[in-house]
């Protein structure tokens, strides 16, 4: 059994629902998994090895944080509805935690334990225990033997090399779109940048996080190469994890980093190519606060 850290609980924004309280869902458990327990393979995200981050929905290219909970039971006059699949509850209980993660709510150093968790979740140890493993390949959390998963600690030079490779990858990619792609195709990306806007309007860190990742996710979508759009999304993942001691971002920063993208749009559009080169590389700077 894995030990760690219990207190506090994880404020969650989607809750994870499991049929009877918290009684575990059909095909789980609460023991390990053995041989005969584990769910059936899934693909992977391409160049993974891992199940699919059943998180995020896509449609036409661009990743929208999901909504959906496990809907109540059915009433006795209704058609009997099937059992959620494993993947769909690890998937919820993995933008939960990832959301934990980016509101600093479960807190950099600290131990986790699968079991612990799984109670505030109100499912079985083994969806929380996939989802840690994933978050583990992304870099997130660590695993400590025999405890749990120990959430990785950034650092400011963490978040500085990151930038810094993002940069590298994504600022020569957005000025070869720039000088191929009509005018028009930036346009379609006005409602993700309006998106990063409103949740920065109401102080909100995990969505405009999300929104970030949807629009950085769009414009690299535009280069047709999946390799990129792959690395970049691990890149930018790996930024949202806090440094300790960093105070909350404001309302007032959030704004700022957000307003960036309605801006950047508008040079691509006008094709000011140094404008375009400025705006990207300014927000994508290890000092941007909200990024």
């Amino acid at each position: 059994m894995e030990q760690g850290r219990a207190e506090p609980a994880p404020r969650l924004r989607a809750q994870v629902p499991a049929q009877g309280g918290s009684q575990p869902v059909r095909g789980e458990h609460t023991g390990h998994e053995g041989p005969g327990n584990r769910p059936a393979g899934h693909a992977g995200h391409a160049g993974h090895g891992t199940a699919p981050d059943a998180a995020h929905e896509h449609h036409s290219g661009v990743p929208v944080p999901a909504t959906a909970y496990i809907p109540a039971p059915a009433g006795p006059s209704s058609a009997p509805r099937r059992q959620p699949q494993r993947h769909s509850v690890r998937g919820q209980v993995l933008a939960a935690l990832r959301e934990a993660l980016t509101a600093g709510e479960l807190v950099p150093g600290e131990v986790y334990s699968a079991p612990a968790l799984a109670v505030r979740y109100g499912v079985s140890a083994t969806p929380v225990r996939e989802a840690m493993q994933l978050l583990a390949c992304e870099g997130a959390v660590e695993v400590a033997p025999n405890r749990g998963f120990r959430v990785a600690e950034r650092t400011h030079r963490d978040l500085a090399e990151l930038a810094e490779v993002r940069a590298m990858l994504e600022v020569p990619a957005l000025l070869r779109l720039a000088r191929t792609l009509p005018a028009e195709r930036w346009e379609d990306l006005r409602p993700l940048a309006a998106a990063g806007v409103a949740a920065a309007a109401h102080g909100d860190r995990t969505g405009y996080a999300d929104a970030d990742h949807a629009f950085h996710h769009a414009l690299l979508t535009l280069t047709g190469n999946r390799q990129l759009v792959q690395v970049a999304d691990d890149l930018h993942r790996r930024t949202r994890t806090p440094v300790p001691g960093s105070p909350p971002s404001r309302t007032a920063d959030l704004l700022a980093a957000a307003s960036e993208h309605t801006a950047l749009l508008d040079a691509l559009m006008a094709r000011e190519y140094a404008i375009v080169e400025r705006i990207a590389r300014e927000h994508l700077s290890p000092g941007r606060r909200g990024h």
